[in-house]
């Protein structure tokens, strides 16, 4: 094939350009489609190999269709290079070196794409042996067309490191990247010292800066700093061109150190020049350039963390970075890069709260101490208008509330490092601050206002977030605090900030008895609040209140029943629920003879108002609530499951028992309303694990029940309670050999159910149900493998398989395959479980006879979905299932993946491509490399479904494959 650098005319190339100016143009959808699909037909052509150089090469073509062609041009050598015959790669070589020199002062991102282009040639032209001399050779003659040498140099190594998008081995990949990287490493580093030489008078290049970043992988960091270049690059921060450029080659300087006792020479003369760019900060700050002080900001920080072993080891010597990246955090007033910092403090708190750096710990205490202060000043709500701080921007608050969190993290890094009694000391001295300088003073309202509140909510919030990191015997401040907190204004964030403290430390107040009541009372108040954030904040710290002081609130089961009863009806549901779970957890601390009392006082008026609403449910609306409700009683079953000893009833069966035929009721009145029929069935599995063998005295009424009503509705959420019925009732030690049968015998009626709902409807029409069924599954074969394996249920099972691997849904789609790889492991000589020692040979026999008769199949679904239309997520579990089928029958899986090659779409693929492949994956057979098999077939699907596959693609598989619809007679 010809590429001629003659001028040609327009006419040629009209359809594509036509085709692009559709696509900008304000045309209908359908229109803009119809171009769409014509030029990625155009794009994967032979022709447009020849037309992207003609469009290349005209001067009537705008940019955007230049743009265009490049792209083409880089996706053809990229993916089609089998187009064209090996004599044609040098003509093509020569012509991208001739259209670089033509656009060396053209648009840069058609430059870029070319340069790309030639890279791309460059790593899988293997004769091509003197590419980086042959590049300067052509383009570094002068300044411009150093340009494109500069650029090239910069995609090189980015183009090799993403080598797996070409048709290359392993092996071959390898030895290319040895020799166009590797092996030119000290020749580039050459090439831009003499660059920089060259243009010592000119501002730094970012060109220059972002071609040495490029290469760092290869270009060892120590030659580079005996270099003018480091010179280069800290210039580069001065100028508005190469500041990005400058600070990303700086930042993966410091990666390339990580191995401090390898690097230490380089990091000795790269320290001194990080550290005399601090008084930088100053002066972005006083420029008000973001931009600067974003990029020193990561400088410094990035330096910390790849020298943060150093900072330990010679805490004295590295004072003055972890001080400039204090200062970084401190002068960012708008909270814009302090980010940038968060993740030094953490390293370096995790070297520090080491015994081996405990002297580091005292020299930098005072850093973290000042730490303390910068992020408690950080937490301050803006001073806005009283109602709304903000001032109507939701998306700044929402940005705000997000990055307090991550302060609070900082303040926990520095508690584990000074201590928390110092930390809440900071905090609750700020408190004192404030209430001496308002309440104390009788300022503690103006005209009904709380005055600067946003001085105490700080401080408020502060000690939430250092919660987790105060011990329970902290008696030196926490008592002082809890003593102020229930005196504070009123004010509705205040109040909200206090009461959530109070949710935090609950852990201590269950050491510190004699806070209770004041505390409890404070909370309780807080649900008259006309404040829905107050009455949220209630709830929440009401449940941890009950969780972690439930032993101390025993005694007053009346009382809390009766606070919940006047609540209950007014709570939103979520502060509902915390509430409930709140009061469960009491229920759950009373003795044993007396929780089937607390456990009746509080759910049955709750299942009186069920009741009440199943028989008002008239609309959606009444039916969603009423799913709500359920929900009440799920809560009580998961939290309350008290030891019970063995041979004795369990209190907690008698009451649900009680309860069980008005949620049987309400699931048989509403079982064609999903929600409804998923927080019973929810309940159900509740108990199943709350009370584990216990429920026995339940199960026949609970499998009737799933059974009738997956019958009726066909519901995913009856087989995910089936599925815990299973798991629950495997245990042989525990459950007598009938009961296991009759258990089998529900998963049976399920399966049973399940496939007659398949002769009706497609997979692709009820995922999830697909999903829950086959979760089903993976539990039947692992409690029950060789009844299921040896059953007449093992056919019907693979073929609804093979029907549901048309699915395109990461969920369903890993439970078949989870499912397949579980079953076909039984084909081994030992079993996948150790809970069954040996594994019989009529089951091998029965999964190696089904692994043949539907290996095939399975073998073609797998790879066509690997090619086209499987999820990301699916492709470990889609390649565990084609090695189990390679290990139990490996002649018969490599005709498959043969055959299934060549029902591939015509030019999808050239016969040297596929020979290739099928003699690497026969090799990594032969000696049974399961690992290889892996990679191969992972690298393989990978480039066919770049090359071959768009997201606009409308094919879903491989054509030809043979329909799988799922047929069952019984």
């Amino acid at each position: 094939m010809a590429f001629s650098n003659g001028p040609t005319a327009d006419p040629q190339f009209a359809p594509v350009l036509a085709a692009l100016a559709t696509m900008q143009g304000n045309v209908e959808r359908e229109q803009k489609y119809q171009a769409t699909q014509f030029l990625e037909q155009f794009q994967k052509s032979p022709e447009a190999w020849t037309t992207a150089h003609l469009i290349l090469q005209s001067e009537n073509a705008a940019v955007e269709a230049k743009l265009f062609a490049a792209t083409t041009l880089k996706g053809k050598i990229t993916y089609d290079i089998h187009q064209l015959p090996r004599e044609s790669l040098v003509p093509l070589r020569d012509s991208l070196l001739s259209l670089l020199m033509s656009y060396r002062k053209g648009s840069r991102p058609i430059r870029t794409q070319l340069c790309v282009c030639l890279a791309g040639l460059a790593l899988q032209m293997l004769e091509w042996k003197d590419v980086i001399e042959l590049v300067v050779r052509t383009l570094g003659n002068d300044v411009e067309s150093s340009v494109c040498l500069l650029e090239f140099l910069r995609v090189l190594p980015e183009e090799v490191t993403e080598g797996r998008k070409v048709a290359l081995t392993e092996e071959e990949l390898t030895t290319r990247s040895q020799e166009l990287l590797t092996d030119n490493a000290s020749r580039v580093l050459t090439l831009l010292v003499q660059y920089s030489q060259s243009t010592a008078n000119i501002p730094p290049s970012p060109a220059l800066i972002s071609c040495l970043n490029s290469w760092l992988r290869e270009i060892p960091v120590s030659d580079i700093v005996k270099t003018p270049l480091v010179d280069v690059v800290i210039s580069g921060l001065s100028s508005e061109d190469a500041l990005d450029s400058a600070v990303e080659c700086l930042c993966n300087m410091f990666r390339e150190t990580r191995e401090v006792d390898e690097s230490h020479d380089v990091i000795q003369a790269l320290y001194p020049r990080v550290l005399a760019l601090r008084s930088k900060i100053g002066e972005s700050v006083q420029e008000e350039d973001m931009e600067k002080f974003r990029g020193y900001t990561r400088l410094f920080s990035e330096a910390g963390e790849a020298w943060v072993v150093l900072i330990s080891r010679l805490p004295l010597e590295f004072r003055g970075l972890v001080e400039a990246i204090a200062e970084c955090a401190a002068r960012d007033s708008d909270r814009e890069v302090i980010s940038l910092t968060f993740n030094f403090w953490y390293e370096l708190k995790n070297y520090l709260v080491l015994e081996k750096y405990i002297e580091a710990r005292a020299q930098l205490a005072d850093i973290f101490a000042g730490l303390v202060d910068i992020m408690v000043l950080h937490l301050h709500y803006p001073k806005g208008s009283e109602e709304d701080p903000f001032d109507g921007d939701r998306e700044s608050e929402e940005k705000f509330r997000e990055f307090r969190h991550s302060m609070g993290d900082v303040l926990k890094d520095c508690c584990e490092v000074i201590g928390s009694t110092e930390c809440l000391g900071k905090a609750f001295a700020l408190v004192q601050q404030w209430m001496q300088q308002y309440s104390a003073n009788g300022q503690k309202l103006v005209n009904g206002r709380v005055p600067n509140w946003q001085d105490l909510e700080a401080p408020l919030f502060s000690l939430r977030a250092m919660g987790r990191m105060v011990p329970a015997d902290e008696d030196q401040v926490l008592p002082q605090i809890m003593a102020s907190l229930v005196q504070l204004p009123e004010h509705e964030k205040v109040r909200f900030a206090a009461t959530l403290v109070l949710g935090r430390y609950t852990e201590w107040t269950s050491k510190h008895p004699d806070y209770l009541e004041l505390q409890l009372n404070y909370i309780t108040n807080g649900f008259k609040h006309n404040s829905k954030e107050v009455e949220r904040a209630a709830a929440m710290a009401l449940k941890f209140f009950c969780q972690d002081c439930g032993k101390l609130l025993v005694g007053h089961v009346g009382q809390l029943h009766q606070f919940y009863e006047h609540v209950a009806g007014d709570l939103p549901l979520q502060s509902l629920y915390e509430v409930t779970d709140g009061v469960a957890h009491v229920v759950a601390a009373q003795p044993l003879d007396k929780i089937y009392e607390a456990l009746r006082l509080f759910c049955e008026p709750i299942a009186k108002r069920l009741m009440d609403k199943a028989n008002s449910a008239n609309d959606e609306k009444g039916k969603c609530e009423l799913a709500d409700h359920i929900q009440l009683l799920s809560i009580f079953v998961q939290v309350v499951h008290p030891h019970v000893p063995k041979g004795q009833e369990n209190p907690m069966i008698r009451f649900w028992s009680e309860v069980f035929p008005i949620l049987a009721t309400i699931l048989e009145n509403f079982v064609e309303f999903l929600p409804i029929c998923e927080r019973v069935s929810r309940c159900f599995r509740s108990m199943l694990i709350s009370y584990r063998t216990d429920m026995l005295p339940l199960l026949p009424l609970m499998a009737t029940k799933l059974v009738a009503c997956f019958e009726k509705s066909n519901q995913g959420c009856f087989l995910w309670v089936t599925g815990a019925v299973i798991r629950e009732f495997a245990d042989e030690e525990f459950v007598d050999e009938a009961t296991r049968n009759s258990i089998y015998q529900f998963l049976e009626h399920q399966c049973l159910t399940m496939f007659r709902l398949l002769n009706r409807v497609s997979p692709t029409e009820i995922p999830d149900v697909i999903e829950d069924f086959f979760r089903l599954l993976v539990d039947g074969v692992m409690f029950h493998p060789y009844k299921l394996i040896r059953s007449s249920l093992l056919q019907p099972i693979f073929e609804a398989s093979l029907a549901s691997l048309e699915l395109q849904s990461v969920d369903p789609l890993n439970a078949v395959l989870q499912f397949l790889r579980d079953v076909l492991a039984y084909g081994r000589s030992s079993p996948p479980t150790s809970a069954y020692p040996d594994n019989p040979a009529a089951v091998q026999e029965a999964i190696k006879a089904m692994a043949l008769s539907k290996g095939e199949a399975i073998t073609q679904k797998i790879l066509s979905g690997l090619m086209y239309s499987f999820p990301r997520d699916c492709v470990p579990d889609s390649s565990g299932v084609l090695l189990a089928l390679v290990e139990l029958c490996p002649e018969p899986w490599l005709q498959w993946m043969k055959q299934t090659l060549e029902i591939l779409p015509a030019g999808s693929i050239s016969p040297a491509e596929a020979q290739k492949f099928l003699k690497t994956l026969e090799g990594a057979v032969s000696i049974k490399d399961w690992k290889k098999i892996r990679y191969t077939l992972q690298d393989f699907t990978n480039w066919y479904r770049r090359k071959n596959v768009t997201p606009r693609t409308a094919v879903a598989g491989i054509e030809g494959i043979e329909g799988s619809r799922f047929q069952f007679s019984g």
